[in-house]
């Protein structure tokens, strides 16, 4: 629970999972809420921990792109799993 701690980090990788790759500003407007510098910091540990891998493409300006690794992409499930139980969470809630 310690590598996804935090308000961030599922979301970023739910965007990276659907796109395949997505570039910092794409995961930038996919997060509502989150600033640059606090994107900058969840993908530099999600990086460390091996779940996120950053691509410097020889680009003009240069772009970054970052992709889930295999390690990564065994999160598919939990996330998954975690958005249906929140769909039936506040359904049961809401009364919906």
């Amino acid at each position: 629970m310690d590598v996804l701690n935090g308000k961030w980090k599922i979301a970023i990788i739910s965007s990276i999972c659907y796109y395949n790759k997505r570039r910092f500003s794409d995961i930038l407007n996919d997060v509502v809420g989150i600033s640059n510098k606090m994107l900058s910091k969840e993908l530099k540990e999600l990086e460390i921990n091996k779940l996120v891998k950053r691509t410097v493409l020889n680009t003009q300006p240069i772009t970054v792109q970052y992709e889930l690794t295999p390690h990564g992409l065994t999160l598919q499930t939990i996330i998954s799993n975690l958005t249906e139980w929140g769909i039936a969470h506040r359904k049961e809630i809401v009364g919906e």
